[in-house]
């Protein structure tokens, strides 16, 4: 995992130092004692870093200082934040199997889920991911759960499928509860509906998900124009007040929310390499890279289009393929705490629902990252039906 290898010699301390980037980077130090754990960690200058640890310690200081027991020095320079953060996590993996996710305090990211799988579905929210090839879909990630547990509330007040956490065995004795009393579930409980009519209502709540929102706003709008047509003013009125209402609610869903078995993604970030810019992939939640993308082709590539380097480049990029449902729900929590990071760097571009990347956008966006211009502020579209 880690590029760079040093033997440390304490009597060699400044050519060791000098021989090391003042870059960022990722680094481990080995112990002169078999027996005893490596230091693991990240560094926004890794040359300052080790002459702090490694250096011959002032008197009478409390500071960390690993002279005498350090024999090797590993390291892996790194272009950005988020580089150093999905490195660290894999060598602190491989250092640290059984402790790892504690020392990087990882908080799992938020998911609404669609329980699919029970026999009258509902939706929740949950920071567990179950098997994406199962039936039940799962969406995110959202920055916090009060966010996540928001966008579905509000997005079921245009549905009518149930808010209840039981499993039903309706009984057309039941008295219901509020949301039937307020029209605004179908109450399967005491069989006020058909299953089919269910059915449905909950196939409407798929399509707003995987749609993000678009399912609901040309159906309602079709309505509304309709209903104009027919000189139905009031009818149309109510609907484009919907209509209104609904605005808001599709804007609690961020770019990076998706339907998490057909999210891919690719993130471009700078690199430590020069001329070069570094790609990560994003496959149902799962990442992948670095990838060093040179900004300039070579010899032979050099009559190839920016766009056909890069889908030749992807072609021989492999996903990612997690050994369990929690490192697929790592790799979302470290997607989430870049994305809704305030001091984000780097830009992420989404793939429509048909798994084609916005190739023409990742060319502007690899020169903007490779320049240090910001991000564009251009809205992706939301996934079309396949």
């Amino acid at each position: 995992m880690l590029t760079e290898r040093i033997e440390f010699h304490p009597e060699r301390d400044s050519a060791i130092f000098s021989a090391v980037p003042a870059a960022p980077a990722v680094f481990l130090l080995r112990s002169t004692d078999p027996a005893s754990e490596p230091y693991v960690s990240k560094t926004a200058n890794l040359r300052r870093r080790l002459q702090r640890l490694l250096s011959v310690p002032e008197e009478r200081t409390k500071r960390l200082n690993l002279r005498d027991k350090v024999r090797e020095i590993e390291f892996t320079p790194t272009g950005s934040d988020f580089e150093s953060g999905f490195v660290l996590y894999q060598v602190l993996c491989g250092a640290f199997p059984k402790t790892y996710s504690s020392r990087l305090r990882l908080r799992f990211a938020p998911l609404v889920k669609l329980h699919l799988e029970n026999e009258y579905p509902r939706a929740s929210v949950t920071t567990r991911l179950g098997r994406v090839n199962g039936r039940n879909l799962y969406y995110g990630p959202f920055a916090a759960r009060v966010a996540a547990e928001k966008f579905m509330n509000d997005a079921l007040d245009f549905f009518k499928m149930r808010r209840c956490v039981e499993d039903l065995h309706p009984d057309p004795q039941f008295p219901g509860c509020v949301y039937s009393e307020m029209k605004m579930c179908l109450a399967p409980c005491f069989r006020g509906c058909t299953d089919a009519e269910y059915r449905a209502e909950v196939v409407r709540v798929e399509d707003f998900l995987n749609m993000r929102g678009d399912s609901l706003k040309r159906q309602m709008a079709a309505e509304r124009d309709r209903a104009s047509e027919n000189l139905a003013f009031e009818e149309a009125a109510a609907l484009h007040a919907r209509l209104d209402k609904l605005t808001p609610v599709l804007q609690q869903m961020p770019e990076a929310v998706h339907r998490i078995d057909q999210m891919h993604a690719l993130i471009v970030q700078k690199s430590a390499q020069e001329e070069t810019v570094a790609l990560f992939r994003v496959d149902v939640g799962a990442i992948s890279g670095p990838l060093p993308f040179p900004i300039s082709g070579a010899e032979h590539t050099k009559s190839q289009s920016m766009e056909a380097r890069i889908q030749a480049a992807l072609a021989e990029f492999l996903p990612a393929e997690p050994h369990s449902a929690i490192e697929r729900m790592e790799h979302l929590a470290i997607l989430k705490r870049w994305f809704y990071r305030g001091s984000r760097t780097g830009e992420i571009f989404f793939a429509n629902g048909k798994g084609e990347l916005p190739m023409r956008r990742i060319v502007r966006g690899i020169g903007r990252v490779y320049k240090g211009e910001a991000p564009e502020t251009e809205v992706t579209p939301p996934p079309q039906p396949t």
